[in-house]
């Protein structure tokens, strides 16, 4: 099935076309389709969902060099400052490069200066293979993948390269084709880039009430963000002529007061540029009817989708994807892309039935006897299946606690919980091969949504 797929894609690439979509479903190995695209060109970005996607890439695909988020990296500065030596450990102590700081800004002989971590490499050094043997890992693995011919992204990194770094990388961002996995999410990551959102940690943090304002209205939305641009400027002002400030300069807390201001301005930049075709989505509540947050988004992104498409070919593969839709959300003419429709599931029919229940809603307002009722239900389809090994997806962390601590004794038994952190410093993997040799074992887990193999 894969040689008849990529057969069809080298003929529309051989008829001229540059963007392909390719839908195929589930099993049928897109993953090994995309990175043979990959191969046929010079140079690649893949593009997926997750770092678990990515995982499986690399497994399957070595050639394709990764860029992963800086909580997945232990911070060496933070490790040097808490005198820790073993890179596990640091990341059990979450001394991780998310949470330690890159660069500064400093007083130094009276003057402010930027001072960049030492354990950070430059791109050039990577490039040349002339970094310190003690070099930041997360940046290690960036410009390496920034530096060879076939890289591998998640959405969220690789379109903030594309949107807020592009001129920082212009020299390694010509690349020939970009496969987009899981093709379907493009529209949803593409919105988290046009939107914003509003939190009442914010609106506090400026001394604004937030009763003031109509969340129904964009105009009120607006004047917000004008008031909280407002009172960051007037919150900076103040800082940098206190004297703390001149005694001992906290250039850390200015950065951050800089960033939100920022944001905040550009949000009324961005809105004004093209008013109707932004709304404003009903403001999210705690229980007791407080503001929690509320958030702004684009409802047409095919206009801004163009800038996160720049190499010269581009095939877009998802398993649910209808080629018109795509089109017209993404702002591509129909007649410039080829279509490749795999319809067989490698999947008998018999092994793929869906059963819906309907037992609860579960949401954020959800009772506990919901949720009680969801559990023991989940326990009875347990019963029923007590030697076979099972899969409980979940939509959060604390659900699936939730869960294990309310099944009957005998369910709970076979339950390992699967997360990309779990105790004991074990992998997602390890979890999974434990679950392989397990007759009757049951996964359960938030995050095992897509991109595993559980052959």
């Amino acid at each position: 099935m894969q040689k008849e797929i990529i057969t069809k894609i080298e003929e529309n690439l051989k008829s001229g076309f540059k963007k392909i979509i390719l839908c195929a479903p589930t099993g049928v190995g897109k993953s090994l389709v995309g990175a043979t695209v990959s191969s046929y060109f010079d140079s690649s970005f893949t593009v997926t969902a997750s770092k678990h996607l990515q995982d499986q890439y690399i497994k399957d695909i070595p050639f394709l060099k990764p860029v992963k988020g800086k909580q997945n990296f232990p911070c060496l500065k933070l490790m040097e400052t808490e005198k820790v030596e073993n890179d596990r450990r640091a990341m059990r102590w979450g001394l991780t490069c998310d949470k330690g700081v890159c660069q500064e800004r400093i007083s130094k002989n009276g003057k402010e200066v930027v001072e960049v971590c030492k354990f950070k490499p430059t791109i050039k050094q990577v490039e040349e293979k002339t970094q310190d043997s003690q070099s930041c890992h997360y940046y290690l693995q960036k410009y390496d993948a920034l530096t060879s011919n076939h890289s591998l992204w998640n959405y969220h990194a690789f379109f903030t390269i594309m949107k807020f770094n592009k001129k920082l990388f212009e020299d390694y961002l010509d690349r020939k084709v970009t496969v987009f996995d899981e093709a379907h999410k493009i529209e949803d990551q593409i919105i988290q880039f046009v939107g914003f959102d509003i939190f009442s940690g914010q609106v506090d943090e400026c001394n604004l009430n937030s009763e003031k304002y109509d969340f129904t209205d964009l105009d009120s939305v607006i004047k917000l963000t004008d008031d909280m641009a407002y009172s960051y400027a007037k919150k900076i002002k103040d800082i940098k002529e206190s004297s703390a400030f001149q005694k001992e300069p906290d250039y850390e807390l200015i950065s951050g007061l800089e960033r939100r201001y920022n944001r905040s301005a550009q949000a009324k930049i961005d809105i004004m540029t093209d008013k109707e075709n932004f709304v404003v989505n009903d403001p999210v509540k705690d229980f007791n009817g407080n503001f929690r947050t509320i958030s702004v988004r684009p409802i047409d992104v095919s206009k801004f989708a163009n800038e996160f498409f720049e190499t010269d070919y581009q095939l877009f593969m998802s398993a649910t994807i209808d080629k018109s839709s795509f089109c017209e959300n993404m702002g591509l003419e129909k007649d410039d892309v080829a279509f490749v429709d795999t319809e067989k599931s490698p999947f008998p029919i018999e092994n793929r039935t869906i059963d819906l229940l309907n037992v609860r809603r579960l949401s954020y307002g959800s009772t506990n006897e919901d949720e009680l009722e969801v559990i023991k239900t989940i326990d009875r389809i347990l019963d029923e299946h007590s030697d076979e090994r099972g899969l409980i997806l979940t939509s959060s962390i604390p659900r699936c606690q939730k869960i294990l601590q309310s099944l009957s004794p005998k369910n709970a038994s076979r339950i390992r919980i699967c997360h990309s952190r779990n105790k004991d410093g074990k992998s997602q993997d390890d979890v999974i091969s434990e679950h392989a040799s397990d007759p009757n074992g049951v996964l359960l887990s938030s995050s095992l949504w897509e991109g595993v193999d559980l052959k």
